[in-house]
């Protein structure tokens, strides 16, 4: 090297493809790894799947319900489900509680379509289900492509039935049909946000009638007899109904090389895995680690299910009273001292759309896990902005470790923005940066991550943790 190249390769931030250099052993762990996650994404395309999924999981870890825990000790492995959405799991350290919390938080709701309260109905004989779509989504992404059906129907007796209608290969599917483009010119003229009106994102569930033919709704009638018979269920059942309509396709490995994972869910349900699997593997922490999965992130993170509300708090105070730890106000000096990586994924770099993003700052494939400083929008408005003493802290366990990571935000400054789950713990006092993977396709039916990236995450998340 020439005293110039010495001179950049210390100073310069060069920015490297992570798959270099590796050796044919870490290359199979990395792909054998991201072969495990596309199980748990074809587990897992619901909040209430995944809280199941990742219960089942830290119970096969030595995890306990903590309502079955009257008193914890360190090494102490506890979990508590909300409301089968969303899920807080703690291994208590070495270390007083007092002395703050090692939190990694995810979350495990993803755009997709719910059914209305009163979904079903006839149309020229055709039957139909109206849904609601649920964060934010391009809505001619979901026009004619297979569609499932997930969720639960609650009886009046409090009877819950699980629906998962769509996924096997001998069941049925769904979709929302879309206009030919013989007859489309006046669609294709709107813009795309307008194009397909949410309203018209209806299910098409049927169409052989039912009964004598001068009687009407007779495909309707056909549906719920047929609801009927496999479920027990009558119309008004739907009204105490939570179903969900996701992509019925399967996730895959990506590309000639396998190097990518496609599949629906990946916001945030990457996260929420890779931060699972390095949970699990952590044993003795100083620092009591906790794991969030939470529910309701792409709509607000309102309801008694996001992490606007006080279940998360109630958690950690039972933590500090089973530990015997409890006096008043302790709470907030405990978040005051606790740090987390607030665990969702980032944009990535497309070059196809490369004027959205600003080179430099933007995350790339195969260049590892993604810090992103400050979220919002703007001029950073609503944004979550960690302290330069953090990053640093941050960044020093991992570059100790050997972790590939990059610095990005989401798109430039004027184009657009997003937000997270970072801001809910800073305001309680909590040290947090965005810490996750970069995607492609981000909220579309199918979104696109590396499978290098996977691994540079989990590995980020033990790191933290540890």
């Amino acid at each position: 090297m020439t005293e110039t190249e010495k001179l950049k390769d210390t100073l310069f931030d060069n920015k490297k493809n992570g798959w270099d250099n590796l050796s044919l052993e870490a290359k199979q762990n990395i792909l054998k790894f991201g072969d495990e996650f596309i199980y748990f994404l074809n587990k897992c395309k619901t909040e209430r799947e995944s809280v199941s999924f990742i219960v089942d999981i830290l119970n096969k870890n030595d995890f306990s319900d903590l309502r079955d825990k009257l008193v914890l000790a360190p090494g102490d492995k506890v979990y508590y489900v909300n409301r089968d959405k969303s899920i807080y799991a703690a291994i208590i350290g070495s270390k007083p509680i007092e002395s703050g919390l090692n939190i990694v938080g995810s979350h495990i709701d993803s755009p997709r379509l719910d059914l209305k309260p009163n979904p079903l109905y006839e149309d020229s004989e055709f039957a139909y289900l109206k849904t609601h779509y649920y964060g934010g989504i391009k809505k001619y992404q979901w026009t004619t492509i297979p569609l499932s059906i997930h969720g639960v129907i609650v009886k009046r007796n409090g009877e819950k039935i699980t629906v998962n209608i769509g996924e096997d290969d001998d069941d049925p599917i769904f979709t929302i049909t879309d206009l030919l483009p013989h007859l489309a010119q006046e669609q294709v003229e709107k813009k795309l946000k307008d194009a397909i009106p949410g309203e018209n994102l209806n299910l098409l569930v049927g169409s052989i009638p039912f009964g004598d033919e001068k009687d009407s709704q007779r495909v309707k009638l056909n549906i719920l007899k047929i609801l009927n018979e496999k479920y027990g269920i009558i119309e008004r059942d739907f009204v105490s109904s939570e179903l969900e309509i996701v992509p019925a396709f399967k996730a895959r490995s990506l590309g000639f090389d396998k190097s990518m994972v496609a599949g629906y869910g990946q916001d945030d349900r990457v996260c929420a895995y890779t931060s699972l699997r390095a949970f699990i593997e952590l044993h003795n922490p100083e620092k009591t680690a906790v794991c969030i999965f939470a529910d309701k992130e792409e709509i607000g993170s309102m309801g008694n299910t996001g992490m606007e509300s006080n279940v998360f708090d109630t958690f950690i105070s039972e933590l500090l009273n089973r530990t015997n730890t409890n006096r008043p106000n302790l709470l907030d000096k405990v978040f005051c001292n606790s740090k987390m990586l607030s665990a969702d994924v980032d944009a990535a770099f497309d070059p196809i759309y490369a004027s959205v993003s600003e080179k430099n700052n933007a995350a790339f494939f195969g260049r590892g896990v993604g810090l992103n400083k400050y979220t919002g929008a703007r001029g950073k408005s609503g944004a979550s902005d960690a302290n330069a003493e953090y990053v640093a802290y941050v960044r020093n366990i991992l570059e100790e470790n050997g972790i590939s990571y990059q610095i990005s935000e989401l798109g430039k400054v004027d184009v657009g923005g997003g937000g997270t789950i970072a801001y809910i713990l800073a305001n309680k006092g909590v040290d947090v940066i965005d810490c996750g993977i970069p995607i492609l396709c981000m909220h579309s039916p199918y979104e696109i991550s590396s499978k290098f990236d996977i691994y540079e995450a989990y590995r980020t998340y033990h790191a933290f943790m540890k």
